[in-house]
């Protein structure tokens, strides 16, 4: 955690910055361009125009290291109990790299080669059952990770089987499943690490009705008795661990659907790119640590520049679902008002997080970014070789990421103030060679690990996530209410008592 004095220091810097332009700052530093980026494999980040300088960039580096990341990565990697809420570890990275000698983590890791191969032979079972479709159901980090996967490798797909996702309990998607798949060729997976999250178990009562046969419903869990009370066969549950959150799952079995749709060898790239950012993490030095800067811009835009909002901005529809992924990711992790001690935060913590694929989103809240009265600093993230046979379409998408970056951070005078772009709006470029599994697996190990040395700045954590909780305990209290089997409502929350009321009569 980071003290008075790195605040002070902080602030000082700022208050230098907030006098220049971002423009200003890339013409008075020569070679800013180039010397304000960094490349890791198929990865290239470039944080020219983040409103900093490189004086305070160097003593911000200087200061992370002097606060002692790097013992507090190898804590990490090596499965100290860094979730002290829960008084666990987080092995997630144990999941795809074998970095660490210490015992916990080589355990883990020898659990999670295990658990791959168990999952190769639970596809090949479903093969020759003849099932063709998979239904994955699940939420948050049981959803978002493996979702993005399949949705932005489609065109690497190998693994023979079509795959479809059930998250939310609205029965509508629930309907539409069941009117268009055959029960009888489609495998049911309920993907829940606790196996309590009432959505997939009111949608997996129903779909296990459905199926007709338990021989069809999988379950990834790491309460495998609670799914065996459930009716799902003890050779159809694959493992997850309490020492991995939900949302950094997707390297898990969590992601056994997404491996169906593209098949084991792209799975196994994608734990790859992770692995290798991993060991860029631990290894690189500071000032061409791809991680160390992605962090430490972060938390200068929230509390050196104030700004409140993040924007993740893909230039690639393959990306689409990459904001919903981060924002767990992120705001999960980072959303915390008090320290691991439970002394209130005395900064800011996480950002909200917004975004969407960059070109639709030009046509509808690019004008805020552009001409509003708040800043909202942007990742814009694009992919130079398309995958695609269309080049004008990509050369147009590459055109539009270029040209935003630059008007946000530029602007533009006009005598007509309507017409008037203020700039001095911060974005970091994001850019992949291709987007190919490796390179997502770069990607998002880059974010996991930047939000973990977010946390050690804020002196938070990271990995338990206890707001997710009243709202929850407070609706199964609720259910037999809004059923109509609630007996008296006199000690609701008199507003709930209302709309409960209003619901009712309805």
């Amino acid at each position: 955690m980071w003290n008075t004095e790195d605040w002070q220091a902080l602030a000082a810097h700022a208050e230098r910055c907030r006098s220049k332009t971002i423009a200003g700052l890339v013409a008075a530093e020569s070679g800013r361009a180039a010397d304000f980026a960094c490349r890791v494999g198929p990865l290239y980040l470039n944080f020219a125009r983040q409103h900093i300088d490189a004086e305070a960039v160097a003593d911000l580096q200087a200061r992370l290291v002097a606060s002692g990341i790097e013992a507090q990565a190898r804590a990490l990697f090596d499965g100290a109990h860094v979730n002290a809420s829960e008084d666990r570890p987080a092995l997630h990275t144990a999941l795809r790299s074998g970095l660490s000698a210490a015992p916990a983590a080589r355990a883990a890791h020898a659990d999670a080669m295990a658990a791959l191969a168990r999952m190769a032979e639970t596809a090949a079972r479903l093969r020759a059952r003849g099932v063709t479709d998979i239904l994955s159901v699940g939420i948050g980090g049981s959803d978002l990770g493996p979702r993005l996967l399949l949705d932005a490798l489609a065109e690497h797909a190998d693994g023979g089987f079509r795959v479809h996702f059930l998250s939310s309990a609205d029965g509508m998607h629930l309907d539409r499943y069941m009117a268009t798949l055959d029960p009888a060729t489609t495998a049911v997976l309920l993907v829940s690490k606790s196996f309590t999250s009432q959505e997939t178990l009111i949608n997996g009562a129903v779909l296990k009705a459905w199926a007709g046969d338990s021989e069809r419903v999988f379950a990834v869990t790491a309460n495998a008795a609670r799914a065996e009370a459930f009716d799902v066969p003890a050779g159809n549950i694959l493992p997850i661990w309490d020492w991995v959150g939900g949302r950094f799952s997707v390297w898990s079995a969590v992601s056994f659907a997404a491996v169906l749709g593209l098949g084991m060898p792209a799975f196994r790239e994608f734990l790859r790119g992770g692995a290798d950012m991993d060991a860029h993490f631990l290894e690189a030095p500071a000032g061409c640590n791809a991680v160390y800067w992605q962090a430490l811009m972060s938390v200068w835009n929230r509390n050196a520049m104030g700004y409140g909002t993040q924007g993740i901005i893909p230039y690639d529809e393959r990306l689409a679902l990459l904001p919903a992924h981060l924002q767990q990711v992120i705001m999960e992790s980072l959303g915390k008002s008090v320290t691991v001690d439970g002394r209130d935060c005395p900064q800011a913590t996480s950002p909200v997080l917004m975004g969407a694929s960059g070109n639709p989103s030009q046509h509808s809240f690019f004008q805020y970014l552009q001409q509003g009265v708040g800043t909202v600093p942007l990742d814009i993230l694009g992919v130079l070789r398309s995958g695609h046979s269309q080049p004008t379409n990509h050369h147009f998408m590459l055109a539009n990421l270029l040209a935003q970056a630059e008007s946000l951070a530029n602007g533009q005078d006009d005598a007509d103030p309507q017409r008037r772009y203020p700039g001095n709006r911060p974005s970091t470029v994001i850019l992949l060679d291709e987007l190919t599994p490796y390179a997502l697996g770069m990607l998002l190990a880059l974010y996991e690990h930047s939000v973990f040395v977010q946390s050690t700045i804020w002196g938070i954590n990271a990995f338990d996530q206890w707001g997710v909780e009243l709202g929850k305990r407070i609706a199964i209290g609720l259910m037999p209410h809004v059923e109509g089997e609630g007996g008296d409502a006199a000690a609701l929350d008199p507003v709930t008592r209302e709309l409960l009321a209003r619901l009712l009569s309805r």
